[in-house]
């Protein structure tokens, strides 16, 4: 059934003359036809949400707390609704979609509780006539901008955060995904939030509506999860207001196995890491480093348990592996394959799109990989993973680092001192020893190194970016 939607700007859902079909990856067929904003649109919600402010930005932090438990609440009665709609438009397997429903209603729920904990402080004055106080106040009105590779987790872990501290917000969801974040604002509406202070904007044309975002100087604060490229665009449009930024961006994760890892356990760590949501996660692996003296019996397990995985539409029973998000994505992933064979890669399972209707590719592992190939340099964002073998700790730690990026990492061995020197010499924000999901701790610090971002989401930490600190100096 095709799902239609407005743009919802303060507190209204406003029809537009455009609108923009969405389609599900698993077959092609439409899911959608949602509403396509342009500049003006835009200019109109940041109106709404710089009016919204005011009021909003004083709100008392137990009534902000409340709306934001309400909206938890309801995300959580409408998972499976929301589930559904997600995997129709994105293709993740339906279970995988329930998982990242309730991680999404998490983060809402973690920052209802933060919301009453932002705390100020008193310092000690230098003068007996002086009291120096330290206020935390909201930013000011956010933009959002979210990726289409996880629908409904990267709204709440950017909107909820911003609501918390007592910010309007703008969320401009990704045009190949926008229905999930639709529903998401439907129950945020009926949870209770006043109007302007959460608005959406859809678009087919995020350029354009982009760039209004970034330039318009009431806009005070963006957070943008997405390319590497986009990103470093935004950085610089936003540096002519001298707005705050926060980024989350391009990945390229080591998986490193020493010779004295669990081998069975590192094999299901690269088949979580890497094969989740078909390969399309910024932290999931992509350099599979394995020391030589065990790297033949990894790769023989690797691909015994990769060739096991069962792909197809993420609705039915059973199904491991879902659809790539596009065309365009599915022939990146044939390109670094072909250019790793070409270069004398062998394919020890998979290596080839499925013959179906939907953006479907194998699940794959390639081994004799080097330096040389595309995929050891950059970012695959699909079903592949691809063997490198190394000597030594040193060796390994040099060639892990050698890369612009560094959001995540992944290692495995029991040596405790090893493990003391690479969580340390790894130059990645995130590191799984042993564990391949780090990610999942909505209380921890999410970001990255390098061109990877800037800012982390999740736990207090998700709070920072979204409040300034005022210093007070009273003399009497």
């Amino acid at each position: 059934m095709t799902r239609k939607s407005n743009l919802y700007l303060g507190g209204s859902w406003v029809p537009t003359d455009r609108h923009f079909s969405v389609s599900d990856p698993a077959n092609h067929r439409v899911v959608g036809s949602v509403a396509d904003a342009d500049p003006t649109h835009a200019i109109r919600a940041i109106e709404a949400a710089h009016s919204a402010f005011a009021e909003w930005s004083k709100t008392p932090a137990p009534q902000r707390s409340a709306l934001l438990y309400k909206w938890h609440r309801l995300i959580l009665d409408h998972c499976d609704e929301i589930a559904s709609l997600l995997t129709s438009e994105m293709g993740k397997p339906l279970p995988e979609a329930k998982g990242e429903v309730v991680f999404a209603a998490n983060f809402v729920l973690w920052y209802a509780e933060e919301a009453k904990r932002i705390n100020g402080e008193t310092l000690p004055a230098n003068e007996r006539n002086k009291r120096i106080t330290v206020l935390r106040q909201p930013v000011g009105v956010v933009a959002a901008i979210t990726p289409w590779n996880f629908p409904a987790a990267m709204v709440t872990r950017k909107v909820a955060p911003a609501l918390a501290a007592g910010c309007t917000v703008i969320l401009k969801p990704a045009e190949q995904t926008p229905l999930t974040a639709i529903r998401l604002i439907e129950l945020a509406e009926q949870a209770g939030f006043p109007p302007g202070v959460l608005n959406l904007l859809t678009t087919s044309d995020p350029a354009a509506v982009g760039d209004v975002l970034t330039t318009d100087a009431r806009v005070r604060k963006i957070t943008f999860t997405g390319s590497t490229e986009v990103g470093k665009l935004l950085y610089r449009k936003a540096a002519d207001s001298v707005k705050r930024i926060s980024l989350e961006l391009g990945g390229h994760a080591p998986f490193i196995v020493f010779e004295d890892a669990d081998l069975d356990q590192a094999v299901t760590g690269v088949i979580l890491s890497k094969y989740r949501n078909a390969g399309q996660t910024c932290i999931c692996t992509n350099r599979v480093y394995v020391q030589s003296s065990i790297a033949e019996r990894f790769a023989e397990k690797l691909a015994g348990a990769v060739g096991k995985l069962q792909v197809g539409d993420g609705r039915l029973e059973g199904v491991q592996i879902g659809p790539l998000i596009d065309e365009r994505a599915l022939e990146k992933v044939e390109r670094h394959v072909e250019d790793a064979l070409s270069k004398g890669a062998t394919v020890l399972s998979g290596g080839s799109r499925v013959d179906s209707p939907g953006y479907f590719f194998q699940p794959t592992v390639l081994g004799g990989v080097t330096e040389s190939m595309q995929i050891a340099t950059e970012e695959t964002f699909g079903p592949v993973a691809p063997i490198f073998t190394f000597e030594s700790e040193g060796e390994v730690l040099a060639r892990a680092n050698d890369t612009p990026y560094g959001l995540a990492a992944y290692f495995y061995t029991r040596e405790i001192g090893r493990i003391t020197r690479m969580q340390e010499g790894l130059d990645y924000g995130i590191i799984g020893v042993n564990d391949p999901a780090p990610s999942l701790a909505i209380q921890a610090p999410f970001g990255g190194f390098k061109e990877s971002g800037l800012a982390r989401e999740g736990g207090k930490y998700g709070l920072d970016a979204f409040l300034e600190t005022k210093y007070i100096s009273l003399a009497f």
